[in-house]
């Protein structure tokens, strides 16, 4: 099962980050959480990584629809998007296929839900490789 949008670019992971902020606003998504993995992992194991961001996008009117169909979805949202170092000047940015949530829950009603995040997410990726 393939539950990763991929795409690469050739920008610095700071740059891509204000990209991919810019991008998800543009199709209606905001960032409620974000967690800086590598910082993290460093100040709490003293390991160190490639630069790792994981940003939690919620669009609020697609989470209220998969809500009103199954309120135990809240553990699925927000959708994750990854933005992580790759190698000098590329970044890797993946976010979760809103798909997945049709398919772990068996709940055919959400489908239609997660078909529009799912062409929301994608044309967000789309722009970054542009």
């Amino acid at each position: 099962m393939t539950y990763a949008m991929t795409v690469r670019v050739a920008t610095p992971f700071t740059e891509t980050v204000g990209r991919v902020r810019a991008a998800l606003q543009e199709q209606g998504f905001g960032v409620l959480t974000e967690i800086d993995v590598r910082a993290t992992l460093r100040e709490k194991l003293g390991e160190q990584m490639e630069d790792y961001l994981i940003l939690g996008a919620c669009n609020p009117s697609l989470a209220h629809r998969a809500l009103g169909v199954d309120r135990e979805i809240g553990l699925l949202l927000p959708c994750n998007v990854v933005v992580r170092g790759d190698r000098p000047g590329s970044t890797v940015v993946q976010a979760l296929d809103p798909q997945t949530m049709v398919q772990l829950t068996g709940r055919p009603e959400l489908k239609e839900v997660a078909d529009e995040a799912t062409a929301r997410l994608r044309a967000a990726l789309a722009t970054l490789e542009n």
